[in-house]
């Protein structure tokens, strides 16, 4: 048996306290802190009822950006497909601000936000809510599938329609932002009961990994080694071996600078870019 010296775990410490105060750490924390503020006072704004939004787009294709110029010329198909954004728990719209405007600067013409009830308590009925407001899309857009993008606890309501109610059938790619798709430890501090279905050992975590044979839906996974909210990091990873799932690790970024942060921007925009004529991926 290995013997752990006094020295080597003086050394093990050090070295995770110059982890916690690093530079990109510490510019992390702060973003994080003074995007919490920020958040608090566009909360009530994001009760309110989502504004119909003009989609014609500029005017002219010399007022884009090269890169925004591009993408809505070469691959004008798929920034038509229609965008829902949902949120995690206890919060609204509010959070996809600076997201939502970013897809749009890309050239995405139909970005819709979903809120549910913040006094949610079931990831099921969430879900099945969240179907609900797809399928109103689908009927008034007149597209067949559609992208989410969905932030902490939304990403596991979002990712339970698609596997266990047939949603695949309608979301083409679902983008999750820090979302506990293998649970969280620090769901075992409160005891609500939403906040059971988020533990490792949940009942509803267990049927997520169930077998999904023929799940038509794209996977891309964003998770955080600054996440505070995750415990452990990795489990805002899919390790699913029936799913087309990708996951992407980003450093230095806390659990609410996840949808505002312009690195996680160009990963959403870069996943929900570029279809092949039929609709399935190009990859």
């Amino acid at each position: 048996m290995a013997t752990l010296r006094v020295g080597d775990t003086g050394r093990a410490a050090s070295r995770g306290l110059r982890s916690l105060t690093s530079p990109a750490v510490l510019r992390g924390a702060g973003k994080e802190v003074a995007w919490l503020a920020a958040h608090a006072a566009l909360y009530p704004l994001g009760v309110r009822s989502e504004r119909p939004v003009d989609v014609a787009g500029p005017s002219r294709v010399d007022d884009l950006s090269p890169e925004h110029r591009g993408l809505l010329l070469t691959d004008a198909a798929a920034t038509a497909t229609p965008v829902l954004l949902v949120h995690g728990m206890v919060d609204n719209r509010s959070i996809f601000t600076l997201l939502r405007r970013s897809l749009r600067r890309c050239g995405f013409g139909q970005v819709r936000t979903v809120n549910y009830s913040v006094f949610t308590s079931d990831v099921r009925a969430a879900a099945a809510s969240l179907g609900e407001a797809v399928e109103q899309v689908c009927a008034e857009t007149g597209y067949e599938r559609v992208h989410v993008v969905a932030h902490s606890l939304g990403g596991v309501v979002a990712r339970y329609y698609v596997q266990r109610m047939a949603g695949d059938e309608r979301v083409h790619t679902l983008v999750t932002l820090g979302s506990p798709h293998c649970g969280t430890s620090s769901a075992r501090l409160v005891p609500l009961r939403l906040c059971r279905q988020l533990r490792p050992d949940s009942d509803l975590l267990a049927e997520l990994g169930s077998p999904a044979d023929g799940c038509r839906t794209r996977f891309l996974a964003v998770w955080s080694d600054l996440d505070q909210l995750i415990y452990p990091k990795r489990n805002a990873r899919i390790d699913h071996p029936d799913l087309d799932a990708t996951n992407v690790m980003m450093r230095g970024i806390g659990h609410m600078s996840l949808p505002i942060d312009p690195r996680v921007a160009r990963v959403v925009t870069r996943a929900l870019a570029h279809l092949d004529p039929d609709g399935s991926t190009d990859r």
